[in-house]
């Protein structure tokens, strides 16, 4: 079993030495996602609201660009700078995954890149 790069531009540019997502047999592991605009690089952090939509918005381009979707997700990992975030968090990502959520965790972290205040990754499955 091979595995196949995935990068695509409508999500933020590696700042470091990794791969936006690699798809290894029908598993797809994508890297984690702040809340950069891929068109603009600028941070979107005007709440932690506008944050989670930007960083699932990025999520969504990698899964597309390896011909997935968010059903295709099976598990998030969320790690956020403090857990005084986790309602809003949740109240955002309970719109991209209404019925069948994946599994997940959701951990606070002493600092995560570019000092944000989230940060997530997923696994998804063809």
């Amino acid at each position: 079993m091979g595995k196949i790069i995935i990068n695509t531009p409508n999500a933020p540019a590696a700042i470091g030495p990794y791969s936006q997502a690699i798809l290894a047999g029908n598993t797809l592991y994508c890297s984690g996602q702040i809340a950069l605009d891929p068109a603009t690089g600028s941070l979107v952090m005007d709440s932690i609201a506008a944050e989670t939509h930007q960083i699932m918005k990025n999520v969504i381009a990698v899964l597309e660009e390896a011909k997935m979707s968010l059903d295709s997700v099976v598990k998030c990992s969320i790690f956020m700078s403090s857990m005084d975030h986790y309602a809003a968090i949740n109240e955002v990502y309970s719109e991209y995954f209404q019925e069948n959520p994946p599994a997940r965790e959701a951990v606070a972290v002493k600092t995560l890149p570019k000092k944000v205040n989230v940060e997530i990754s997923v696994i998804a499955v063809r």
